[in-house]
């Protein structure tokens, strides 16, 4: 059962956004998901459903304009997290300014519920002064069409032909014109509202003269709060928490470590400030994350520090540390051979180079697992065909080189995204019996992106699908195929060609996806739902436990929610799957 492995992988409330052209695209949108060892997972959902963007987000392979808004991906490995650090008399002297530093800071953790007041009091007053809450939405919400508008309307003109299109160039300007002076209205009017408040607020003699009582009364009680003296436990706590930023940084360069020591004190103490409670794990590692992964104290001898490492891959800070997880702990198999492959390098050459640059081991000792590699990807004459180039190999052939790249350094995770796609359909089952098959021999779990539900009966242990960049159906293989409980899943079933009977019309989901870059009310399946409940374009549904490995995001599911059977296509699938792919 998925609940006695280990948790691999944990992405809890992941947010992944893209800037496109002027405009945000939200491409994630709050996916929760564990992924465990040893298991073969299927990502299964249409185009554009956010599947690559989910996967390439752990893998470090997010395009430049792409980022983790909100969220953690949390990668469990106990050899990669293990740190040492020396413990030298340099080491010692920061770690003791560190802990000086951090005993003086701790005073502000004894005014830190006065010193919420006054933000409160402080935010009340700049609310007074400036927009309300509705009226920056309603605000925020206008420029937003308006300079969507102007960047679909500056897009469009990028198209035409500049020698035949001229008077359609002409219109574009004009509408671009127009709707920069609609723009520049509005931010005018805006500041124009946020005078009158400003104006409004300085008249009002009792607000003023509240405000001053009060703020002066909760600065008085501040100031005489953090003159008190911390508790012994805080100082422990301290000295261990100077241990961390020490063990956090250690792996960095003698002036870059110096800068993220006084990044974390920064840190740490603006956490005191606000009250953050940091003997709470999570609440720590969240003011660690913005600055460097956070290494917790285990131990220590009169050599070296001891500690854990939280490797929370949606906050990498710096490409080094990339370096130790791509490739070495995640590999990834693409669509097509063709563009992971170096055409100008040999086949040998291109494996050898990642097994030199990720391993300790000569040239002869890498030539030799190259090999060993290749023949174990079925590669036949591996000696003779090792100084061949890709253009020399078959489709078929420079996938399986391409899986004996990724697994050159024994990863944990497989990524393989859509692997099968652009091969012939009778070597599609050899490359998805060899991934299986390897997966025995170097145990990495393996995460399948795919279209194919035929692909994901064959491989998987678990489906998550995905629809609009959210998981909304996640089950074993059995639970999604047989029991499926989400409109969308039932759409995906009934529509698979080897379920259509003779002489029937092959079904095909209407409409299209939604606009990510929109805010979506209610369910995002809803517009193309035949099955669509009054609540589904109000309220998004939340995520229903159907068994302790079955769960779907789908308004059916509530007690109070009518009755409605799946599809007849796919009430009796179970004989009809054994016969389509042999499951």
């Amino acid at each position: 059962m998925a609940e006695e492995k280990k948790v691999l992988l944990s992405v809890k409330d992941l947010w992944v956004k893209f800037r496109v052209r002027g405009r945000v695209l939200t491409a994630i949108r709050g996916i929760s998901l564990d992924i465990y060892e040893n298991e073969a997972i299927a990502i299964v959902g249409e185009s554009g459903s956010g599947k690559s963007v989910f996967t390439k987000t752990f893998a470090g392979m997010l395009d430049s304009n792409g980022f983790v808004s909100e969220g953690s991906i949390i990668y469990n490995d106990e050899e990669l997290a293990d740190t040492h650090v020396k413990l030298t008399s340099g080491a010692q002297k920061i770690i003791s300014s560190s802990h000086t530093k951090l005993n003086e800071a701790s005073r502000l953790e004894l005014g830190a519920a006065t010193y919420q007041k006054i933000l409160k009091l402080e935010s009340e007053k700049r609310e007074k002064s400036t927009l309300s809450a509705e009226e920056r939405a309603a605000m925020d919400e206008k420029l937003r069409e308006l300079q969507g508008k102007r960047t679909d309307a500056f897009n469009l003109k990028q198209t035409f032909d500049r020698r035949k299109e001229k008077d359609k160039i002409q219109e574009t300007d004009r509408i671009i014109n127009d709707y920069d002076e609609q723009i520049k209205a509005l931010k005018k009017q805006e500041e124009e509202l946020i005078r009158k408040h400003k104006s409004a607020a300085a008249g009002d003699a009792s607000f003023q003269k509240h405000y001053q009582e009060r703020s002066a009364a909760l600065h008085a009680q501040y100031e005489r709060e953090i003159k008190g003296e911390i508790s012994p436990e805080t100082v422990k706590r301290n000295e261990v928490l100077a241990k961390e930023i020490y063990l956090s940084v250690g792996r960095y360069g003698f002036h870059q470590r110096v800068q993220m020591v006084h990044k974390l004190e920064k840190a740490l103490k603006k956490a005191m400030q606000l009250g953050v409670d940091l003997n709470d794990e999570n609440q720590r590692n969240a003011v660690f994350d913005d600055v460097s992964f956070r290494v917790r104290y285990l131990d220590e001898t009169a050599e070296a520090l001891h500690g854990t490492c939280i490797l929370n891959l949606a906050k990498v800070q710096y490409a080094k540390d990339w370096g130790q997880i791509r490739g070495r702990r995640i590999a990834t198999v693409f669509q097509d051979p063709m563009t992971s492959l170096n055409p100008i390098i040999t086949i040998g050459k291109q494996i050898t180079s990642i097994i030199l640059k990720h391993q300790q081991c000569s040239e002869a000792e890498a030539r030799r697992r190259a090999l060993e590699l290749m023949r174990k990807v079925g590669i036949p004459k591996a000696e003779a065909r090792f100084d061949d180039y890709p253009f020399q190999y078959s489709g078929g052939m420079r996938q399986r080189i391409v899986i004996a790249i990724a697994l050159s350094c024994q990863p944990k995770i497989l990524i393989c995204d859509e692997p099968t796609t652009a091969l012939d359909v009778t070597i599609q089952a050899q490359i998805l019996q060899l991934i299986k098959d390897l997966q025995k021999e170097f145990n990495y779990t393996i995460v399948f992106i795919t279209h194919d539900l035929g692909v994901v009966a064959n491989v998987a242990d678990r489906v998550a699908v995905l629809y609009a960049g959210q998981v909304i159906e996640l089950g074993t293989v059995e639970e999604v195929f047989y029991d499926p409980r989400h409109p969308y899943t039932w759409a995906l079933l009934s529509s698979l060609p080897q379920l259509a009977q003779k002489n029937t019309k092959l079904y095909s989901i209407t409409g299209t996806p939604p606009s990510l870059y929109n805010q979506i009310v209610g369910d995002s399946f809803a517009p193309r739902n035949p099955y669509c409940l009054k609540i589904d374009t109000l309220l998004e549904p939340p995520m229903f436990k159907v068994t302790d490995t079955h769960y779907a995001k789908t308004w059916l599911l509530d007690p109070n929610a009518p009755k409605i059977e799946k599809p007849e296509g796919i009430q009796d699938i179970h004989e009809k799957l054994i016969r389509a792919f042999n499951i």
